[in-house]
């Protein structure tokens, strides 16, 4: 996580030269900590990277540093853990946080290259004890991941977070909490609108604590004995696509809504192979590759490509996945055109009353300042985060000049 002139910052695509991102970017992605505001680390947390909470070099892994373009690690203790070694896998929490809390004590790492750090737990009860044997070190986390989450559950985990933050020591960051709808209720039809409009309310007592809403697909879809192939995404699984925009209808809405995550591509095998040789056809991708581009994949985009594609225009941002791989296309893809920054910002210039629509400055669509404004705060958001290329560029640059994909 070297920065420039030697520095070290959390930052998307910070590993970039400073060529490389003069020349990638118009606008380069900001830096922030997980003590910058709740805004900011909802949009941030890209590619969470999931890790067994048993894998032993969970801490050495963060203090060196030693994954490229690491945002956000995720230690889970539910599905990654098996029964028999629940009480082990709790003590290596416990165990991770405190060389990392030592580490930042010591020097050896910094808060500004600190990741985004999160616990997945099975439990309340497991959250409870783990608050309890963690307090000195809990300062290294953004929060905890509520899988399997349900109104009936759900708010044991939510009093467990006021409890903690109302009683954390002074300066310590505040402690998130990111629900995972994964379950029976939520994705089975007849039960599902008392269930996500119960799960609304629930969270809306609780807002300042909420993160961002992630959804759980695999848990979805192992209700109905499916599981989707590495050819296909998500949205072509029509349970869960439908479940997908129920959800995105009842928690994505403008007015008060929550960000929300999307769910894991769970194929890593061959990693940028598979993102650059699966075919589809260009139409697919129009960034990637419509005729009247000029950058164009030579071998077709993947299934997981096309995944992400959908995931943000149906309002979704963040993935959850699971080997460093993948890591990058997800970051990459959220980065903003020049032509998405333009727009969003000749809308939020303009949205004084003034003007109804105007032509964009790449004079090939007309921007409605008010129908497009919520679309326009969020691209803004998204860039400051994630930066805005240069006119010229299109995501595939990012794998290109990290050798990431054969272009």
């Amino acid at each position: 996580m070297a920065g420039k002139g030697g520095a070290v910052e959390l930052r998307y695509f910070v590993e970039l030269s400073e060529e490389e991102e003069r020349t990638l970017f118009y606008l380069p992605p900001a830096s922030f900590t997980n003590r910058s505001p709740k805004e900011v680390l909802a949009y941030a947390l890209g590619a969470a990277l999931y890790m067994p909470a048993t894998k032993t070099t969970i801490a050495s892994d963060i203090i060196t540093g030693k994954l490229k373009g690491l945002i956000t690690v995720i230690i889970d203790l539910e599905d990654a853990v098996g029964d028999l070694q629940v009480e082990a896998a709790e003590a290596a929490v416990v165990q991770h946080l405190a060389r990392i809390a030592l580490a930042l004590e010591s020097g050896m790492l910094t808060h500004d290259r600190l990741p985004l750090l999160f616990v997945r737990v099975r439990s309340a009860e497991q959250m409870k004890r783990l608050l309890e044997q963690v307090h000195d070190s809990a300062h290294v986390l953004t929060g905890f991941v509520f899988p399997k989450f349900t109104p009936d559950n759900g708010g044991f985990y939510f009093e467990l977070l006021d409890w903690f933050n109302r009683t954390r020591r002074p300066g310590e960051p505040i402690l998130y909490g990111m629900p995972v709808l994964e379950s029976a209720a939520i994705i089975y039809r007849e039960s599902r609108h008392r269930a996500l409009m119960d799960t609304k309310r629930l969270l809306d007592r609780y807002r300042p604590y909420v993160l961002n809403v992630r959804i759980g697909a695999t848990d979805f879809s192992s209700l109905f004995g499916l599981r989707r192939s590495p050819e296909l995404t998500v949205y072509d699984i029509a349970a869960i696509r439908d479940c997908i925009a129920d959800i995105v209808n009842v928690f994505g809405r403008a007015e008060n809504g929550y960000v929300i995550s999307g769910p894991v591509w769970e194929y890593f095998e061959s990693g940028y192979d598979r993102f650059a040789l699966a075919p589809l056809r260009d139409t697919l991708l129009p960034e990637l590759g419509l005729p009247h581009r000029h950058h164009r994949m030579e071998d077709g985009i993947s299934a997981f490509a096309r995944e992400i594609w959908l995931d943000k225009e149906n309002g979704i941002i963040g993935k959850t996945v699971i080997h460093p791989s993948q890591i990058r296309p997800v970051q990459a893809m959220y980065s903003v055109t020049h032509e998405e920054y333009s727009d969003a910002c000749s809308i939020l210039a303009n949205a004084d009353g003034s003007l109804g629509v105007l032509k964009s400055e790449y004079a090939n669509k007309m921007n409605e300042m008010k129908p497009h404004y919520h679309w326009a705060v969020k691209m803004v958001t998204r860039a400051k985060i994630y930066g805005v290329l240069n006119g010229q560029q299109r995501y595939t640059a990012l794998f290109r000049e990290q050798g990431y994909a054969r272009l």
